[in-house]
C-alpha cells in the first residue's frame, strides 16, 4: 500500500512538473556545452595558428609583424560576422525553436573548419588563398553568432528558475573545454612534428579533427528536445511575427545593457589568450610552448570554476558574482606585462591561469545576466543580438588588433592595459544599470 501510494506520488509530480528529471538534465548539460566547446575549440585553434604560423602562410609577401596584424584582421572577420548570425539565427530560434537552430549551427561551424584544413596556402594559388580563409572566418563568425544564445537557453529554459546561474554556466563551461581542446591537440602536434612539418602540414590537423568533433555534438543534441518554456511559447500562441524588429521597437534598453556586459570579458579574454601569444613569441622571444602550457593549464582549470561561480550566483546573486569578477580583473591586467616580461615559465602559467579564472567568474553568469534582460518570446533574438553586438562594438573582435597596433605604435604595453581596464569600466557602467532586471533575484537572495 505504501509502495503504491509512493508511485502514484512519483507519478503525480512527473505529470505536473515539466522539467526534465535529474539524468536527463545531465544530458541536457552535456548538449548545452558541446557545441560551444566545439566552436570554441573551432575559434582557438584559428586564434592560435594566426598568432604562431599563418602570417608566413597566408600573407608572405609581408614582415613578420604585419603578417600578424593582417592574419588576426581575419580574425576580427569572424567576430564581425556574428551579428549577422545573431540575427539570422536568432528570429529563427525564436520562431522555429532552440533545437533546430543549434543543429544548423554546429553543422556549419564543423564544415567551415574543415574547409581550412584543406584550404592551399599562398605559395600554392596566390591571393585566393586569403581571400577563401577570409570567407570561412565569415561564415564560422555566423554560426557562433547564433550558437551562444541558443546553447545558453537550452540550460536555462529546461532548468529550475532557482538554479539559473548554474544551468547557463554549463554553456559557458564550454569556451573552456574547446580551449583545452584545441591547446592540448596543438601541442601534440607540435611535439609529434618538426617545425618545418608543422609549417607545412601539421597545423591543418587540428582543423581536421573538427569534422569527427561536430559528429559527436550532433550525436550529444540529438537526445535532447525542444525546452519547455518554447513549446509553452507555442501553444500558447504568443510568438511575435519578427522577434529582431519587436527587439529594437521595444526593447532598446534591454539590448544596450545586455550589450555592454560582453564588453569587459571580451577583451580581458583577448588579452590573456590571444594576443599573449604574439607577444610572448615575437616581443619576448619565448618558446611557443611557454604560452600554450600556461593556456592549457588555465583553460583546464577556468572550466571546474565556471561550474564553480555558476553555482555560487544562485546563491548571492548574479549581479554580485560578475561584479566582483570585474573589480578583480583590474589587479591582473595590472600585472599581466610585469609578470610576462619576466619570461619565467612558472610566473607566466601563474599570471595567464589568475587571469582566465577571474574571466570564468564574469563569464559564467554571463549568460544568466543577458538572457534575464528579454521576456521568452524575444529571447533568443535579444541574446544572441546583445552578445554579438557586445563583442563587436566593446573591441572584442579587434581586440587583437587594437592591442597589437597600441604596441607596434608605442613600443609601450601601459597604453594597452589602461584599454583593458576601460573596457572594464564600461561594462561595470552596464551592469550598475541593470538593477531592475534582478530587483526579484535580490529578493530571493535575502529570504
Amino acid at each position: 500500500m505504501v509502495l503504491t501510494t509512493m508511485r502514484r506520488s512519483a507519478m503525480t509530480r512527473q505529470a505536473t512538473d515539466p522539467r526534465p528529471p535529474q539524468h536527463s538534465m545531465r544530458h541536457v548539460a552535456f548538449a548545452s556545452m558541446i557545441g560551444t566547446a566545439l566552436e570554441w575549440y573551432d575559434f582557438m585553434i584559428y586564434n592560435t595558428m594566426a598568432a604562431l604560423v599563418f602570417g608566413q602562410l597566408f600573407f608572405p609577401q609581408t614582415s613578420p609583424m604585419v603578417g600578424t596584424l593582417m592574419a588576426f584582421s581575419t580574425y576580427a572577420v569572424g567576430y564581425v560576422s556574428r551579428p549577422l548570425g545573431g540575427v539570422i539565427f536568432g528570429q529563427l530560434g525564436d520562431r522555429l525553436g532552440r533545437r533546430t537552430v543549434l543543429t544548423l549551427t554546429l553543422v556549419l561551424m564543423g564544415a567551415c573548419t574543415g574547409l581550412i584544413a584543406l584550404l592551399p596556402t599562398y605559395r600554392a594559388i596566390g591571393l585566393a588563398s586569403p581571400l577563401v580563409l577570409v570567407m570561412l572566418r565569415l561564415f564560422q563568425g555566423i554560426a557562433l553568432g547564433g550558437e551562444w544564445a541558443g546553447a545558453v537557453l537550452l540550460g536555462v529554459e529546461h532548468g529550475q528558475q532557482e538554479r539559473r546561474g548554474l544551468h547557463a554556466s554549463w554553456a559557458q563551461m564550454g569556451p573552456g573545454a574547446g580551449t583545452v581542446a584545441s591547446s592540448a591537440v596543438i601541442a601534440i602536434v607540435a611535439a609529434c612534428v618538426s617545425s618545418e612539418q608543422f609549417m607545412s602540414w601539421g597545423w591543418r590537423l587540428p582543423f581536421a579533427l573538427s569534422g569527427i568533433l561536430a559528429g559527436v555534438g550532433l550525436w550529444i543534441r540529438h537526445g535532447v528536445g525542444e525546452t519547455p518554456e518554447f513549446e509553452k511559447l507555442q501553444s500558447s500562441g504568443k510568438k511575435v511575427a519578427s522577434p529582431v524588429l519587436h527587439l529594437f521597437r521595444h526593447h532598446a534598453k534591454s539590448l544596450l545593457l545586455a550589450s555592454m556586459s560582453r564588453i569587459g570579458p571580451d577583451v580581458l579574454y583577448a588579452l590573456l589568450v590571444v594576443f599573449s601569444l604574439t607577444y610572448a613569441t615575437q616581443v619576448l622571444g619565448l618558446s611557443r610552448s611557454v604560452i600554450l602550457s600556461a593556456l592549457l593549464v588555465g583553460a583546464a582549470l577556468s572550466v571546474p570554476a565556471t561550474a564553480g561561480f555558476g553555482a555560487l550566483a544562485d546563491k548571492v546573486g548574479v549581479r554580485a558574482v560578475y561584479m566582483t569578477g570585474l573589480v578583480a580583473s583590474v589587479p591582473v591586467i595590472c600585472l599581466f606585462f610585469p609578470i610576462m616580461n619576466t619570461g619565467h615559465t612558472a610566473a607566466i602559467i601563474l599570471i595567464v591561469t589568475g587571469g582566465l579564472i577571474v574571466h570564468a567568474s564574469m563569464y559564467a553568469v554571463q549568460g544568466a545576466f543577458i538572457t534575464a534582460c528579454f521576456p521568452a518570446e524575444i529571447r533568443y533574438s535579444g541574446s544572441s543580438i546583445s552578445y554579438t553586438f557586445g563583442s563587436l562594438a566593446g573591441g572584442g573582435a579587434f581586440a587583437p588588433l587594437i592591442m597589437t597596433v597600441l604596441y607596434r605604435t608605442t613600443s609601450s604595453s601601459f597604453t594597452i592595459a589602461l584599454y583593458a581596464i576601460a573596457a572594464t569600466g564600461v561594462t561595470l557602467l552596464g551592469l550598475a544599470m541593470a538593477g531592475q532586471y534582478f530587483a526579484q533575484e535580490k529578493h530571493n537572495n535575502a529570504h
